[in-house]
């Protein structure tokens, strides 16, 4: 395999984005909707805790009179107060929720794209489900989450111990003092927090992108063919990828005789698979869907090849497998019964 040095093409970043891969950090969204939601609280906090205080005082003021409730009934009423409450929450809720769309436009600076939404087969697999979560990914953002909030621990700790002496003399005071001394105290450390945490998100953002670019390069001769097809013009760019993929089938059907069995679905899919054991697995020699199925489905009959009807394991092997490619280690099992049949059946057949 040809070593990937070469930085991606715009050609090549267009494509990755269109199908959403894109860098981006859950830790930078995270801490401007943080950070956001704290510059609010302490611009509007003050007007926020009078306007719930008025809608506390309202609502306990009803109990004084129950027939108020009976009259307007008990849904308005609640209607009423969660009407004041979200009012009252509104900017808080608008700063946080405004944070949250500019930091995801400026790291992925979004385009419409449908590709995302298409099913994929590959993200149901569950071989790759487990090594998502045990595997040296989970391991890298296990020590990520720990770093976080050792360093973020580290600075609320750094901040809070030099205002131990001042809490302490707080005992004694009114509660309304204590309250005000306390909210500042608490605001304050939660501000130095969000800024470390901001920071902390746009490291994990550059490191992202990093990982991103790394993911996209290319080898030297995709460079070259890239600039090649660029210099063409469309209709024969298009006319060279149509000959390209009918001389693929037409090689792809040349070794369907070669095939041990063809598995269907039994008349969307069709998947051929040879097992000469010169390979430590089964191979994909053909697949396809409707017409390329039937035409697969035709030449395996015309040549004796095995056909069985397996749906689930021909739509997972057209999903999962390339042609020329050899069947995952998950498929081992389904396929190894699947060729012990046919090896069976066919030597029941050969001796009569």
């Amino acid at each position: 395999m040809a070593d990937k040095t070469e930085k991606a093409t715009p050609k090549r970043r267009d494509e990755a984005r269109r199908k959403g891969q894109v860098a981006r950090s859950a830790d930078l969204g995270g801490a401007a909707v943080l950070l956001a939601g704290l510059l609010a609280l302490g611009a509007t906090g003050p007007a926020i805790a009078a306007h719930l205080a008025d809608v506390m005082t309202s609502t306990l003021q009803l109990t004084a009179h129950p027939e108020v409730v009976s009259e307007r009934g008990l849904p308005s009423v609640l209607l009423a107060i969660c009407k004041h409450v979200g009012s009252a929450l509104a900017p808080l809720v608008g700063a946080c929720v405004a944070a949250a769309i500019v930091v995801n436009v400026v790291m992925v600076r979004p385009r419409p794209s449908m590709a995302g939404l298409k099913p994929d087969p590959k993200r149901l697999n569950p071989i790759k489900g487990v090594k998502n979560i045990y595997g040296p990914q989970a391991a890298f953002e296990l020590g990520k989450s720990l770093t976080k909030l050792t360093v973020v621990g580290a600075i609320v700790a750094a901040a809070l111990v030099p205002q131990l002496t001042e809490l302490g003399a707080m005992v004694g005071m009114e509660p309304g003092e204590l309250a005000g001394a306390m909210a500042s105290s608490i605001f304050s450390m939660a501000k130095r927090a969000a800024i470390a945490y901001l920071v902390i998100g746009v490291i994990d953002f550059v490191w992202q992108r990093h990982r991103t670019d790394k993911s996209m390069r290319m080898d030297k001769q995709e460079v070259k063919d890239e600039a090649k097809q660029q210099q063409l013009p469309a209709e024969v760019r298009g006319a060279m990828r149509r000959r390209q993929m009918a001389a693929s089938r037409a090689r792809m059907m040349t070794d369907v005789p070669t095939a041990d069995v063809v598995v269907t679905n039994p008349t969307h899919y069709a998947v051929a698979l040879r097992y000469d054991g010169s390979n430590p697995a089964p191979e994909v020699v053909a697949k396809g869907v409707d017409l390329v199925a039937a035409r697969i489905r035709a030449i395996a009959s015309e040549h004796g090849v095995a056909i069985v009807p397996d749906p689930p394991l021909a739509r997972t092997l057209h999903a999962s497998v390339e042609v020329g490619h050899q069947i995952p280690e998950e498929l081992f099992g389904a396929v190894a019964q699947l060729l012990a049949f046919v090896y069976r059946t066919r030597k029941v057949l050969t001796t009569r």
